[in-house]
């Protein structure tokens, strides 16, 4: 199909200007992070992909390394588990510049629906039975231009069954661009 062909094509292309340019954020913020906390550098989250293939997706670490291996949100107070860089790094989205390489490498593309993790099996449950899990995932998508951290299982399984129906190279487009006005003003973004 067309529309994969030049997917692919621009997720290349975007990945290694992406690289190219944030190369010199990205060592800054690898010294801050080994200086103000103990651990890894990348934490390297498992991750379930096109046709419920398991992955592993890299993220800079903002959790202290004794973190529970579940979705933020189930954390009973996540405050309490973020490194002292965390909250600047998730709110500026610069956490997830390590998944460019997933991206590069095929694994997930630019737009999609967010990787869920291994254990969110309601989530990936669903995501099976309406045929989404045959979807690339994504560094952003539809659900998260359309609540992120502030929408329940149901309206994220609904907005991933939306764009499974109405995929596009302009919808794409508009999802980056939407993307990029959300994280500049911070909306949705809870911790």
């Amino acid at each position: 199909m067309l529309y994969k062909f030049f997917k692919r094509i621009i997720d290349i292309i975007l990945s290694i200007l992406i690289i190219f340019c944030f190369s010199p954020l990205m060592t800054f913020v690898f010294f801050i992070v080994k200086i103000t906390s103990k651990g890894p550098f990348i934490h390297w989250s498992k991750r379930v992909g096109k046709n419920d293939n398991i992955f592993l997706m890299p993220k800079i670490r903002t959790m202290k390394i004794s973190t529970p291996q579940v979705a933020t949100h189930l954390l009973q107070d996540p405050k309490n588990y973020l490194t002292p860089l965390g909250t600047i790094l998730r709110k500026s989205s610069i956490d997830e510049l390590p998944q460019i390489w997933s991206i590069l490498f095929g694994h997930m593309s630019f737009v999609g629906p967010r990787p869920a993790l291994f254990n969110q099996y309601n989530l990936i449950k669903s995501r099976k039975n309406h045929g989404i899990n045959t979807l690339k995932p994504g560094l952003t998508g539809w659900a998260q231009i359309n609540g992120r951290d502030n929408i329940s299982l149901e309206e994220k399984i609904a907005l991933d069954l939306y764009y499974l129906k109405n995929y596009s190279i302009f919808l794409d487009l508009r999802i980056i661009y939407l993307t990029l006005f959300i994280c500049f003003k911070k909306i949705y973004i809870s911790h």
